[in-house]
């Protein structure tokens, strides 16, 4: 049977945002945002309303750990303490931090780093500048001081990317391409594999190899099968599989990562193998 690790999952009772509760506007973004994505089940997310929902979800996708990412900007905050708590609870899980260094400033944010990797047990620390007040590019000189901590602890920076960005300037990763230079020995996750800007990162990600692509629940959307023609020829040990659960169906979202016509022998690295190297995690 193949392994799995899903690089982007939270359960739904986690935040109102992922469909917590129904009839609130979370509820139906989450709804929504199943539909934009392909789900065919578009409130399968109730599912994981209570731990045990969640684990049943993962295990019927016969996902062998999960990790589920940590949110800290003005507008959604999970936090660091919640992921440890939820991730703590099972070995299927798999716990990121995240700062956000605006609103903390310098030396509490690298506080809470260290703290969320010694004592919390967390794999990797989330940022989203482009959804910063204000909106930063991820090469700004505020994020230096973390980057240069996640260097030091050996840890990945994961990057919120996507077309859920406020404003595209943020979304498009001219930015990115300058920080994997800057910094050759940070190891850079993209979650959402800079969607849409597809053939863009790609180009980034050949020239760094410090930089790792989670398309997640986009690689299913037009204008990403360059994510597939790339990971087969020189991507492979640069892309991950994510679900970017609870938006879209991790039974379904394997199934549909199957059929995309990745080579048969790089399945491997990009469900699970590319994970545990990068995370320092087994399966």
């Amino acid at each position: 049977m193949q392994k799995i690790i899903d690089m982007r999952s939270r359960p739904a009772f986690l935040h109102d945002f992922f469909g917590a509760n129904p009839g609130t506007q979370g509820y139906q973004t989450a709804k929504w945002l199943n539909q934009r994505v392909g789900s065919k089940e578009s409130e399968h997310f109730k599912r994981s309303y209570s731990l045990g929902g969640y684990l049943a979800e993962i295990e019927a996708a016969n996902i062998n750990k999960a990790v589920v990412v940590g949110r800290e900007t003005p507008s959604l905050t999970i936090s660091n303490d919640e992921i440890a708590a939820l991730v703590g609870k099972s070995k299927k899980l798999v716990g990121l931090g995240s700062v956000d260094i605006q609103t903390r400033g310098e030396q509490a944010a690298i506080q809470e780093i260290h703290r969320c990797v010694e004592i919390l047990g967390l794999k990797a620390i989330n940022i989203e500048p482009g959804f910063g007040e204000p909106a930063l590019y991820v090469d700004d000189v505020i994020f230096n001081p973390i980057y240069e901590v996640c260097i030091a602890l050996d840890i990945p920076v994961c990057l919120m990317s996507g077309p859920t960005t406020p404003d595209f300037d943020y979304a498009h990763p001219n930015a990115l391409v300058r920080l994997a230079r800057k910094y050759p020995l940070l190891k850079i996750i993209c979650f959402h594999g800079y969607y849409p800007f597809v053939n863009e990162v790609i180009g980034a990600a050949f020239r760094y190899t410090n930089i790792y692509l989670v398309p997640d629940m986009y690689i299913f959307q037009p204008g990403s099968k360059l994510y597939v023609e790339a990971a087969n020829s020189f991507l492979s040990d640069q892309l991950l599989f994510g679900s970017s659960y609870p938006f879209r169906d991790m039974r379904q979202t394997v199934d549909d990562f199957l059929a995309l016509g990745f080579k048969e022998s790089i399945l491997d690295k990009l469900f699970y193998k590319n994970a545990e190297d990068i995370l320092k995690v087994e399966v």
